[in-house]
């Protein structure tokens, strides 16, 4: 499997593995899991790897329809500024492809927030490795095992 999944099963994690054909015509990875797994697209998450002006990467999961706020991921991981990392640094760091990375199973752990809306769910999905794979798993499950925060950083 991926590196999320073993994650999963090692920790004994109370998730489901969903999958689904992935239509590389596809524009948005995340809008694309909720439609095809009739999700609401707000119980979907999607996984974004920042860069702070120190250039020290963080993590934030965020439903798939919303904005990230770089104002308020900065501060909720202590910083003035954040921007996207860069991708082949994200690939490198994470282990996972665009599209694919996993919040789970990443070869570095990095600082992370999860949108405090996702604690409004008894289960949250996200990318489980690779595109086409999403898990489902109660969001305070996903973050004590990411020693992950729940903040506001969405746009409202």
């Amino acid at each position: 499997m991926t590196p999320a999944v073993d994650l999963a099963k090692k920790r004994g994690l109370n998730y489901q593995l969903h999958e689904y054909t992935h239509d590389s015509q596809a524009t948005s990875f995340g809008l694309e899991a909720a439609e095809k797994l009739g999700v609401d697209v707000t119980q979907v998450f999607k996984t974004l790897v920042v860069s702070t002006e120190s250039n020290v990467l963080a993590v934030a999961i965020l439903p798939v329809d919303k904005t990230l706020n770089f104002k308020k991921m900065a501060k909720a991981v202590g910083c003035k500024k954040i921007q996207m990392a860069d991708p082949k640094q994200v690939e490198r760091t994470t282990g996972y492809v665009l599209g694919g990375v996993s919040p789970l199973g990443q070869k570095k752990r990095l600082t992370t927030i999860i949108d405090d809306s996702a604690q409004s769910y008894a289960t949250i999905y996200v990318s489980g490795g690779r595109r086409g794979l999403e898990i489902e798993l109660p969001p305070e499950q996903l973050s004590a095992t990411l020693t992950a925060r729940f903040g506001a950083i969405t746009d409202d």
